[in-house]
């Protein structure tokens, strides 16, 4: 087999991987052999967190309308293992970001993220950079001819962003989560293959991760020019995401767990971090 067809091989079977189970298997071969046990779980209104034996702790978005809420014998069994969860092994957690299961994935994914930021102290990134502190809006260098599709609305970004690009679209289920004047800007779920497909610019929030299609949305973005995750559970090992398409990570490095998982049972939101973690932008080698 020659070196093009081993690549197209490679690629080809990545390509039927999900970014998310790909994620999950290069930590198994990482850190498998560790007794790495999960230490807390705590679901917020607006984030899960979750902290693993070596003291790090993983964010990620809480979803809402829930569909897997209790009500019954039947959905409590499809719902969170309550007081099951503290003392099992955190790549077993870490499944749950497989889930159908809303809640199951939002812990899956912070307990991915716990382990990821273990990964990457301990191996760092490779070739990709690392800058502290910078925002991930200014990491993708957006300029005034671009055309910017974003999923989630970010409010930050859009404030940002509004009046200084040439186009600004943004995709979320939530129509009212946007403002009256930014309204104009809107575009349903539904549109969200054609709009990314003709942006030059895509940002991803984090919570796509817990929301689920991240996959579909990295193939409709595959011609843009820079394509962006963002937000505190935006925190993965890198490679996998790398290797699909996204070319800036804008997530968090959290600097005070403890204090952290109190936020996030106190109803915290991303605004609520900035005391306890850092703003941390990995870029794609060769950006």
């Amino acid at each position: 087999m020659t070196q093009a067809q081993v690549v197209g091989a490679e690629q080809a079977a990545k390509s039927h991987v999900t970014v998310m189970q790909a994620w999950l298997d290069e930590l198994k071969r990482g850190l498998d052999s560790q007794l790495l046990l999960t230490n807390a779980v705590r679901v917020g209104v607006f984030y899960t967190a979750a902290q693993i034996s070596s003291g790090h702790v993983g964010v990620a978005f809480t979803p809402r309308d829930l569909a897997d809420t209790v009500c019954c014998p039947k959905s409590a069994a499809q719902g969170l293992p309550v007081g099951k969860m503290i003392g099992r092994r955190a790549l077993e957690l870490a499944e749950f970001g497989l889930s159908q299961s809303p809640l199951r994935r939002a812990v899956g994914t912070a307990v991915l993220n716990a382990l990821s930021a273990l990964a990457i102290e301990r191996w760092g990134v490779g070739g990709a950079e690392t800058r502290v502190g910078v925002d991930a809006l200014a990491a993708a260098e957006v300029g005034e001819g671009d055309s910017v599709a974003m999923v989630g609305a970010f409010a930050p970004f859009i404030r940002k962003l509004r009046g200084k690009v040439a186009r600004l679209r943004v995709i979320d289920k939530h129509r009212d989560t946007l403002k009256p004047e930014e309204l104009e800007f809107w575009r349903p779920p539904e549109e969200a293959v054609p709009v990314l497909s003709d942006a030059s610019v895509v940002l991803i929030t984090g919570s796509a991760l817990v929301e689920g299609g991240l996959d579909e949305l990295l193939a409709a973005a595959s011609g843009a020019r820079r394509v962006v995750m963002a937000g505190p559970t935006a925190s993965p090992w890198p490679p996998p995401f790398f290797e699909r398409g996204v070319d800036i990570l804008g997530g968090i490095r959290v600097r005070d767990g403890f204090a952290l998982l109190n936020l996030v049972s106190e109803g915290g939101s991303g605004y609520s971090f900035e005391s306890v973690a850092e703003k941390v932008c990995i870029i794609r080698p060769g950006l």
